[in-house]
């Protein structure tokens, strides 16, 4: 990809990846968005799982749902990029890697972040995706079925054997950024769903996440808890960051400002360049304007 191509214009790229479905990637990639939003940031968005389309599912149900309660909710600059159906794998390449370029192009010149939504498989619309990021987040259950996308693990020692999959593909996508414009991807493994309860498993996972970040180069987050919250909101496209938005008539409980707390509390971890020098507004002091 061209430097050109990669529209270098101060725009941001957050790209959510993980080769597992079921991770918490589009519920995590809008409430970026939205947190992005709120914070008076540009968003341009791109759902590259043009089957499955949870991102755009979301953004068009926040859509419909404005329109209904006559409110006017923040919403990004949505773009949804289909797979080929050329049967030919050069020329279907060729056609998404055109398609690619130019809406993220248009986006990273109009926006302040560009956030990208991954399938949950190895495609090479994924891959594009992976090989422009700035900040790459793959969030992931808390448990061995999840991590094993990312490292192999002995079962008797609990050892790291090696980087699995997901955690090579990140390596290529790594590479292919330098090569390109120099640039380097902040990788960021968000440890999602997290129980409260100090399980032995919970425990082991964390020892070798700990392991594995110093071996190949991530930083580790805080995800959401396992929080009914976070996935009732769906179908009016809302998120924990609107919920006081004028229009949106909800009762803030300890459980909502707990999430938000969460959610706010990932966009710290990310140390993102918009918010240097900006001092963004706590939970603290957004519950008691609530109250």
């Amino acid at each position: 990809m061209t430097n050109s191509a990669r529209g270098r214009s101060g725009a941001h790229a957050i790209v959510l990846g993980n080769e597992k479905g079921g991770s918490g990637k589009t519920t995590t990639a809008m409430h970026v968005i939205t947190l992005l939003l709120h914070e008076g940031a540009k968003v341009g968005s791109m759902d590259l799982d043009g089957r499955q389309r949870s991102l755009t599912r979301y953004v068009e149900n926040r859509k419909v749902w404005a329109e209904g309660a006559g409110v006017n909710l923040v919403m990004p600059d949505h773009v949804v990029l289909p797979r080929s159906e050329l049967e030919n794998v050069s020329e279907a390449q060729a056609v998404e890697r055109q398609a690619f370029e130019s809406a993220f192009t248009r986006l990273a010149v109009e926006n302040d972040f560009v956030v990208i939504d991954c399938p949950g498989t190895d495609t090479f619309l994924s891959r594009l995706g992976h090989a422009v990021a700035d900040t790459l987040i793959t969030p992931m259950n808390d448990s061995f079925v999840d991590f094993d996308l990312l490292g192999r693990v002995d079962p008797q020692s609990w050892k790291i054997k090696g980087p699995s999959v997901y955690a090579e593909m990140v390596w290529e996508s790594r590479k292919r950024r330098l090569m390109t414009d120099g640039g380097e991807i902040d990788w960021i493994v968000m440890r999602n769903r997290l129980s409260s309860l100090a399980a032995k498993n919970k425990r082991r996972v964390e020892t070798v996440l700990d392991d594995l970040a110093d071996r190949i180069g991530f930083r580790i987050a805080p995800g959401f808890g396992e929080r009914v919250i976070f996935r009732e909101m769906f179908p009016s496209g809302l998120t924990l960051l609107d919920l006081r938005s004028e229009g949106v008539d909800t009762q803030l409980s300890m459980s909502h400002i707990a999430a938000r707390s969460e959610v706010r509390g990932l966009l710290e971890v990310l140390n993102l360049p918009y918010f240097e020098g900006r001092q963004m507004e706590d939970e603290g002091t957004r519950a008691a304007g609530a109250a």
